[in-house]
């Protein structure tokens, strides 16, 4: 398996994709209901094929990622061959980013000393969608970029 299997939550919200994927081998609910108890591990094994490739599938999509923590917001652009990054941290210890009124006073203080910023860029060390992955595995979201784009375009200007 190279990502890891979906939760009974994402395989009941994706059941129409499924029963699809199970078609193009030619498995319909009886043959899906005899093979589960006869050959468990098969059903395991077309599990983890649809898991993998519902994330392939999301993973080539995405763009921008975020990942929040008490003091630090991690923003991620994923390109094809980099990703770059801004890390925003903060230098008051009680800030708390998981907060609305963290987030508010972010916003009132983002570009004085109370907040570190930090830009980067990296190539990515392993295949693209792996190291998207892994950034996923380590608490980081699909986002639209907004805050990312926010923070750049003023950067940048």
């Amino acid at each position: 398996m190279k990502y890891a299997r979906l939760t009974k939550e994402q395989f009941d919200e994706l059941h129409p994709e499924f029963v699809n994927f199970l078609a193009t081998q030619t498995i319909d609910k009886a043959e899906w209901d005899k093979i589960k108890v006869e050959k468990p591990e098969v059903a395991e094994q077309e599990l983890d094929i649809f898991s993998d490739l519902i994330w392939e599938g999301v993973l080539s999509r995405a763009e921008y990622l975020e990942n929040f923590s008490k003091n630090h917001i991690f923003l991620f652009q994923c390109f094809e061959k980099h990703i770059e990054s801004i890390v925003l941290k903060s230098m008051v210890a009680d800030t708390n980013f998981l907060t609305k009124e963290g987030l508010q006073w972010l916003s009132d203080n983002m570009f004085t000393e109370n907040i570190e910023m930090k830009i980067g860029k990296k190539e990515y060390v392993e295949e693209r969608n792996i190291s998207i992955f892994g950034l996923i595995q380590q608490g980081s979201f699909l986002s639209d970029g907004q805050l990312f784009k926010q923070i750049n375009s003023i950067v940048n200007s």
